[in-house]
């Protein structure tokens, strides 16, 4: 199963640095964001949907520690957070931690550890480790052995079609707006806009027409959400 290349945002302010990172990323098949302070890390975090943020502490405006802190307690983002840094004591990673942060790499670092270590918290975020798998009600998604079941039912989806239900099962209840869903399935790469429209029918034949129950709800000028608790 083909992924479309993640989204990174890197906040560096060391600009010979950000320039060395996001080139070395962006050959590993990462698209790169760049933010140089903490205002603009937050305006492109209101902006956009990221699939991880690199972070560094030290910034021109305040610390990474603030903008880690503004991704969780006021906008509730859960993507995964690696502090890139040279501050090295404990006590640093410990305020790291716990302002939110899921990983911590001190420079000078080695640019395939920080791939390696990019890849695997997106796919510790979507549950791609392990024996993890999603409920919501009686739907069933193994991401490891890519199955999908409903109410015992084995349903077979298409790969595109598989990752956009896993993202929506990873967000339930909660709306999933089309951005997210076109970054998740599409990366930067976005295709017309007949595309989503016709998965997100195409997944609805597979997922609830056989059921009495829908799960599949559309909010009309916000997005998409799986939600067992509306029937209708």
């Amino acid at each position: 199963m083909q992924n479309a290349a993640n989204l990174v945002l890197l906040v560096e302010d060391h600009h010979d640095l950000a320039v060395t990172v996001a080139e070395f990323l962006e050959l590993h098949g990462i698209t790169v964001d760049f933010a140089h302070n903490c205002h603009s890390a937050m305006t492109l975090l209101q902006q956009n949907h990221y699939h991880c943020v690199v972070l560094d502490i030290n910034l021109p405006d305040g610390t990474g520690y603030d903008v880690c802190r503004f991704m969780r307690e006021h906008e509730g983002l859960s993507i995964p957070v690696i502090m890139l840094t040279a501050r090295d004591t404990l006590s640093d990673k410990l305020q790291g931690f716990d302002v939110g942060t899921d990983d911590y790499l001190v420079k000078p670092f080695e640019l395939k550890e920080l791939v390696a270590r990019i890849h695997a918290q997106i796919k510790r975020a979507r549950g791609l480790v392990g024996n993890a798998q999603l409920c919501v009600g009686d739907l069933l998604l193994k991401a490891t052995t890519n199955q999908v079941m409903r109410a015992g039912q084995e349903i077979d989806l298409p790969p595109i079609q598989f990752r956009l239900l896993s993202l929506l099962m990873r967000h339930a209840p909660q709306v999933v707006s089309r951005q997210m869903m076109e970054l998740e399935l599409w990366g930067d790469e976005t295709p017309d806009s007949d595309a989503l429209r016709s998965h997100i029918y195409n997944l609805r034949k597979l997922i609830d027409k056989p059921f009495a129950t829908k799960l599949i709800h559309t909010i009309p000028g916000v997005g998409v959400k799986l939600d067992a608790t509306q029937s209708v």
